[in-house]
């Protein structure tokens, strides 16, 4: 058996007129994440680590925000896609640890739905999920409430032959 590890981060700037959505969950708040796509930070930083883990380069590369295909894309397909790719390549997912760093909206009532939500579209069990909320203390821009970021380690593992009988 063998195994790769994969980090992957994102941040987004907050604004008024888009929806917060992190880890497929869509979150009431006044403000939502500017981006090319949905610019859901976490599936992007899980996507990420992902790419990584299997050395398939990173988001920007497999969805650029130059193409006008993915244009408010929904994060969810992203990570599918890539979730089929790695998994036809013989990897599979064994767990996920990530962070979410926002001063507001307050994630403690929503962290056991992103991770129930998480571990439904990787396909593995939501023990093997973890999500963690975190501020930065009103440093940067996370901390003056002006964007959003995550951050996720992914551990994959070739999936097992079939005995030759």
């Amino acid at each position: 058996m063998t195994i790769h590890v994969g980090e992957g981060y994102d941040i987004h700037r907050l604004v008024e007129g888009r929806r917060l959505v992190l880890g497929g969950v869509e979150i009431p708040y006044g403000k939502g994440l500017l981006g090319h796509s949905d610019a859901d930070v976490l599936l992007h930083a899980v996507t990420d680590a992902l790419l990584g883990a299997s050395g398939r380069g990173d988001i920007g590369d497999r969805f650029p925000p130059s193409d006008p295909q993915w244009k408010d894309a929904d994060s969810r397909k992203l990570l599918e896609t890539v979730l089929g790719e790695v998994r036809a390549a013989g990897w599979e997912v064994v767990n996920v640890d990530s962070t979410v760093i926002a001063e507001e909206p307050k994630l403690y009532p929503w962290k056991s739905k992103i991770r129930e939500k998480l571990a439904g579209l990787l396909g593995i069990a939501t023990q093997d999920v973890n999500v963690k909320a975190k501020t930065n203390e009103r440093l940067d821009a996370v901390g003056n409430g002006s964007a959003i970021a995550a951050e996720a380690v992914v551990l994959l593992e070739t999936r097992p032959q079939a005995e030759a009988f």
